[in-house]
């Protein structure tokens, strides 16, 4: 019997399922087998190294698609700062199918995740907070203030991410959402 076929984006879209539903420790290879539709032995032969090297790619497969989306919408100097603006929170929107999605950044944070993703998760989370600067930079705020939205973003995702999990309510991300916008945007 032929091995089944898979496509990439699947693949990613699967296996950050899975990250995300159990954290690094948490997820199993059946878990991930489970969620793919590929047996263990498909998995090791794309991925010869492993969980970790699943977590690698589900890594680089999201930073891919939030620096085409979310970070040249949010840095697009041929676009108006608003328009920039409302295209990356929807994009993020997308990313976090509307505060349903947990953060990979969460699943992959805990104990040995950590540990073996520090400086991938450092320097994405830089990206994060390099592209809020720059559109708080687009709408003349000082490099300091710029700065200090960009955190306060990247605090109101995340914890609504959590809170709209745990509550089970998207209406607390949404708000967030609205809340950047309002940010800029008086």
């Amino acid at each position: 019997m032929r091995p089944q076929k898979v496509s990439e984006n699947d693949l990613m879209e699967s296996l950050s399922k899975t990250f995300r539903a159990f954290g690094y420790e948490g997820a199993s290879l059946k878990e991930l087998s489970d969620e793919t539709g590929l047996k263990k032995a498909s998995l090791y032969h794309r991925f010869p190294n492993g969980k970790q090297e699943m977590a690698e790619s589900v890594l680089l497969y999201l930073d891919q698609w939030v620096e085409s989306h979310v970070f040249s919408a949010l840095t697009n100097e041929k676009k108006d700062s608003v328009t920039g603006l409302k295209t990356g929170l929807e994009q993020i929107r997308l990313l976090y199918k509307g505060g349903e999605n947990m953060c990979i950044f969460k699943a992959l944070s805990m104990d040995a995740g950590l540990q073996l993703f520090e400086n991938n998760l450092k320097e994405s989370m830089q990206q994060w907070i390099n592209s809020f600067v720059n559109i708080g930079l687009s709408f003349h705020l000082s490099p300091e203030k710029a700065e200090q939205f960009a955190i306060q973003n990247l605090i109101d995702i995340q914890g609504s991410l959590v809170l709209s999990k745990i509550l089970n309510n998207k209406t607390i991300f949404e708000n967030a959402l609205k809340n950047i916008e309002q940010r800029y945007i008086k």
